[in-house]
């Protein structure tokens, strides 16, 4: 048995050889990473045994997730609901690209700066209020097109429905690093969670109807009681 670090979370003793990475890892991130951050190959045991019995970190992580975003976004509309995915899916792709240095942090201060503008605006009153950093500032110039419609387009939702999801984003990314594991980018670790779609048994990514999903776009695992 291997006594190796974990590569990953350079914590935990790795102990599982990941055909995916080439080297071993421990069973935590093997659980917790698995497709969302690793691109399993379709017959990898473990990928395989996870879909018939999904291992208790998961399974945890899962609930631990369920009880922080529940209540935060219980009582949005079908609408706000979609949007709060849309916006959500939207700052994670900005920070995956790696172009701005995005984490939580960031993350709340443009959403905060953006919900204050729109809660400005539904007053008569028009002003731009700025973000706390420069790169919060270059992550809301990035968010806004697709939130305000871009030539000639109309906005994705009215002011009303765009304060309340981003004010709700607020409260998730700020409350997520004392909740969540993961830090600085706890929400962000979150958000690709909630996003991930789900896997078939041959570890193709699958939509609601069973089929193939090719689309690059991810849907929410977040099932709403």
């Amino acid at each position: 048995m291997s006594t190796r670090t974990c590569p990953l979370c350079e914590r935990r003793r790795a102990r599982r050889a990941c055909p995916a990475l080439g080297h071993q890892i421990c069973a935590v991130c093997c659980g917790t990473k698995r497709i969302t951050e690793i691109a399993c190959p379709p017959d990898c045991g473990y990928l395989a045994s996870a879909k018939t019995h999904p291992p208790a970190a998961l399974q945890r992580q899962q609930e631990r997730d369920a009880q922080f975003v529940l209540p935060v976004i219980r009582g949005l509309s079908e609408r706000q609901y979609q949007l709060f995915f849309l916006v959500q899916g939207t700052l994670y792709q900005l920070a995956q690209t790696g172009e701005l240095p995005v984490d939580d942090q960031i993350v709340c201060d443009t959403v905060q700066a953006l919900a204050a503008t729109y809660e400005t605006a539904s007053k008569g009153i028009i002003y731009e209020h700025q973000a706390a950093s420069l790169h919060a500032e270059r992550l809301s110039r990035e968010l806004k097109p697709l939130l305000e419609g871009e030539e000639g387009q109309r906005p994705v939702a009215s002011g009303r429905d765009l304060i309340e999801v981003l004010r709700r984003i607020e409260r998730l990314a700020d409350k997520a690093h004392s909740v969540l594991e993961g830090g600085n980018r706890a929400y962000l670790d979150l958000v690709g969670r909630l996003l991930q779609p789900a896997v078939g048994a041959d570890g193709a990514r699958t939509t609601e109807d069973g089929a193939e999903d090719t689309a690059s776009e991810p849907g929410s695992s977040l099932i709403i009681p």
